[in-house]
């Protein structure tokens, strides 16, 4: 795919995706301050009431150097759409495969063949708005708020508005579940990180900007550890057998965003994208 074509398809995502976070300047109670008043996010991480790591807040991933993201885009300042900021994305939001020589990535020959394309007329999607994969809309920068209880976690996502639960209550996956957009989530506690399995997908998301497809077989595997007040550290595992040739990992951490929230993310209301589609 060549880079104005990559730039393209990111610039547009990105738009779709980047909504700033609402109740801007409002003071989160309980976070540990400096004396200036700013939040201190090396404080030590906190804990729930249960003594588990306390997971809840609002995060977003964090920017990968533009050194590792200046391969991925080329150069981008011809084709800067208002409000995009490339150098807030995660390399991996871009090319979950980066760090994989060129040539080199465990992608089956007619998965590699499919990925960045897009339907055409008639069969083009006439909705913009369906719900983004799970990887993608952890890896752009959009903001995710995570609300920890003892038997569930709920991630609420503001783009798009979608959420996903995690059930810690120890059940399984459903069998002959029903394939769902964002899948089926359980968690466990593994010491003092939190390991996620998702599975139930149906096959109609990408797994980030350059299109890299999925098959209803994935499995997400994540691991999230809190290590202090402002990072989240998180190993995500894709397993794919249908698409690719071995699970691969990828590893990123999440960053709190302070006296911040998320409000309403409304991609149909004044929707105007579709119209301007090539057919």
């Amino acid at each position: 795919m060549g880079t104005r074509i990559q730039m393209a398809l990111v610039v547009v995502v990105g738009s779709a995706v980047c909504a700033p976070a609402q109740w801007v300047n409002y003071r989160t109670p309980g976070i540990p301050r400096t004396a200036n008043g700013r939040p201190n996010l090396t404080a030590p991480a906190p804990r729930a009431a249960d003594g588990r790591p306390e997971l809840s807040g609002l995060w977003q991933v964090e920017p990968s150097p533009w050194a590792e993201l200046k391969p991925l885009v080329g150069n981008m300042n011809d084709v800067f759409a208002p409000g995009d900021d490339l150098m807030d994305f995660s390399k991996y939001g871009i090319n979950i495969l980066a760090d994989f020589k060129r040539g080199e990535e465990p992608i089956r020959p007619e998965a590699a063949a499919r990925a960045g394309q897009r339907p055409r007329g008639k069969e083009a999607e006439p909705n913009p708005c369906l719900p983004g994969s799970i990887t993608f809309t952890n890896l752009v920068p959009a903001t995710i708020k995570w609300v920890q209880t003892p038997g569930l976690v709920v991630i609420l996502q503001e783009a798009g508005f979608n959420f996903r639960q995690v059930y810690l209550d120890g059940r399984k996956p459903p069998a002959d579940a029903l394939p769902l957009w964002l899948g089926y989530s359980v968690g466990k506690w593994d010491g003092d990180t939190l390991v996620v399995d998702t599975t139930g997908f149906n096959d109609k998301t990408v797994l980030d900007a350059l299109g890299h497809p999925h098959s209803d077989a994935l499995r997400l595997t994540e691991r999230y550890h809190r290590r202090d007040y402002g990072h989240m550290e998180v190993t995500l595992t894709v397993d794919d057998p249908k698409t690719y040739t071995k699970p691969f990992t990828v590893k990123y951490t999440n960053l709190l965003v302070p006296d911040s929230d998320i409000l309403e993310y409304v991609c149909e209301e004044n929707e105007r994208d579709s119209r301007h589609m090539k057919q």
